[in-house]
């Protein structure tokens, strides 16, 4: 078989991944990624597009950390240009682009509203001027162009943000995301091109040759506890927050008279905490931004009409993570503060709207693998050297670790593809049989079945009586038929679908065969935001969903 090939490459299940253990098992591979998250993926997919033979592991569940955990926009970085950063947002910029128009079923256009106030620490003339910049350096393939709108015009379209001292506001584009199904996609993506992708598998222990190169990984299945022994020729530690964790894994066994057996701190790491509101409580037209009157940080208002039923998503915040990212809940005093934080800027933009902790629906907690500023960092993508965590620049580092592996952290999401490129050459650079290797990564990120255009599709199916609901289509394009197919022969039709997500069971049952879901949690809180959406997470669909799980599972072993 050749490192792009793939026994079924539309097969991405369970059995996908029991075959893909025995792969760890039996073949040597040109490098081992450590990390799940969309760098992992990204370097997934760069490296296999060149040709490389590919493993990826992830000690948990695709996406399961900082990769499920963001604010899910898709954006240019607007505030970059006060810091004269013209290249990083004119790359993010094109990223945008390319990731609008080659998924759109997950990255979709998103109209900001920048309200200005008197009084406030930039005047509208600046903004306006940074408005031009941001629509030039994105070649003017934003969605639309920014507009400047009168007071007037905004109560017109927000009668409850704050009329007081309102000087006027900036509508401009910018985008949201499916950030864990992105994540997902992308390895998935990584998976056709012949990748060896499993998760639930954590690394352990690594091993050297006699060069001094760690060339073995001892690798734990989370099932079953066998230890694989995994051979390859480079490994790429993507991590994200675990960076630190792994990086004292490597050097764990190394001799004691070893120069590099020690592991120097690499984060700083942030906790970003979000607020989920219905959208009938705060029904706002599109993401509004937001200046706390403290300390002046950003804070963003999102709508999300294709979650669920809608909802309103508010955040982040910016404080320390003293835990390890597993402990990260038990900061509850932490927490608790922070969503007093967003609650009080929420009602000083709106405060007719009278919001208290009642209102939140659920909440969740990003933490943010920050590199630390005081860290010499030569490979950086810009070590700022700053202090304060609000000032560690986003862009990411890439340096060599332990045993002649690469070490990657920080990172944006909007520019994976770009970020990933960069680890690759950088892990290939002292391998001189792999230069030349260039990736093929421009081509549409679109799932397997999805079309260009989906009216045929739809005449397609009404031609054969399907009734499928429209958010089916946008999510899944083509392959929403096999969802009523699945829906018509394999489902429990006596429970009814929560509100905002139709065939609901179906649509398990295609995650199951077809983006790897292991559990019910995989499915509800990085394949669909049930638990996201609603106060019981989901609970009173648990039980059938489980059933579906074990009956799919059972079809695998059994019939393939």
């Amino acid at each position: 078989m050749s490192p792009n090939s793939s026994p079924n490459p539309r097969d991405f299940s369970f059995q996908t991944r029991q075959n893909n253990l025995k792969r760890l098992e039996e073949e040597e591979f040109d490098l081992l990624v450590v990390g799940g998250g969309i760098t992992g993926a990204g370097v997934a997919w760069d490296a296999s597009s060149r040709g490389l033979k590919v493993a990826l592991i992830e000690k948990d569940d695709f996406a399961q950390g900082t990769s499920s955990r963001s604010s899910k926009l898709i954006h240019g970085g607007l505030r970059y240009l006060e810091n004269k950063e013209f290249h990083l947002v004119f790359e993010a910029l094109s990223e945008r682009a390319f990731l609008m128009n080659s998924c759109p079923h997950l990255v979709r256009p998103l109209p900001f509203y920048m309200p200005i106030y008197k009084g406030d620490t930039h005047p509208a003339w600046l903004i306006s001027a940074g408005m031009w910049l941001y629509d030039f350096l994105s070649l003017f393939r934003a969605p639309g162009l920014h507009q400047a709108l009168s007071s007037g015009a905004v109560h017109r379209h927000m009668p409850f943000l704050k009329q007081k001292g309102l000087k006027c506001a900036f509508k401009y584009y910018d985008a949201s995301m499916w950030d864990d199904a992105l994540a997902i996609d992308v390895l998935v993506r990584a998976h056709e091109r012949g990748a060896c992708v499993v998760s639930r598998a954590k690394a352990v222990q690594a091993l050297k040759n006699s060069q001094g190169e760690i060339t073995r990984m001892m690798v734990a299945d989370q099932w079953s506890d066998k230890i694989y022994d995994v051979r390859f020729k480079k490994l790429i530690s993507c991590a994200g927050v675990w960076t630190d964790e792994v990086g004292k894994m490597l050097v764990k066994d190394l001799p004691k008279n070893d120069p590099n057996n020690q592991w120097n701190t690499w984060l700083a790491p942030s906790r970003g905490v979000h607020l989920v509101f219905d959208w009938n409580r705060i029904p706002v037209p599109g993401a509004v931004v937001m200046q706390h009157p403290k300390d002046g940080r950003i804070s963003f208002v999102i709508p999300r009409h294709d979650f669920g039923p809608g909802i309103t998503i508010v955040g982040t915040t910016d404080g320390p993570c003293h835990l390890p990212p597993d402990q990260i809940e038990n900061e509850a005093e932490a927490i608790a503060e922070d969503q007093l934080y967003l609650l009080e800027l929420l009602n000083e933009y709106f405060p007719d709207l009278k919001l208290g902790l009642t209102d939140i629906v659920n909440h969740y907690i990003g933490i943010r693998p920050l590199v630390d500023p005081a860290r010499s960092a030569p490979h950086s993508g810009n070590a700022s050297g700053k202090s304060g965590l609000q000032k560690v620049s986003r862009e990411h580092t890439i340096d060599h670790g332990p045993g002649g592996s690469v070490i990657v952290a920080g990172g944006k999401y909007t520019t994976f593809r770009k970020m990933a490129e960069q680890i690759v050459d950088f892990a290939l650079h002292d391998r001189p049989e792999w230069h030349g290797l260039r990736p093929d990564t421009d081509e549409p990120l679109f799932l397997p079945a999805l079309p260009v255009s989906m009216q045929g599709i739809r005449e397609h199916a009404r031609a054969r009586g399907y009734e499928i609901p429209d958010s089916i289509f946008d999510r899944y394009g083509a392959d929403a038929l096999e969802i009523y197919e699945i829906n018509q022969k394999h489902c429990d039709h006596s429970v009814q679908d929560p509100e905002g997500f139709p065939l609901l069971e179906a649509q398990f049952r295609y995650a199951v065969r077809h983006q790897m879901v292991l559990s019910v949690d995989d499915f509800i809180h990085r394949r669909q935001p049930l638990a996201l959406c609603r106060r019981d997470q989901g609970a009173p669909w648990r039980n059938t969903l489980q059933k579906a799980l074990e009956n799919e599972l059972k079809s695998y072993i059994v019939h393939k």
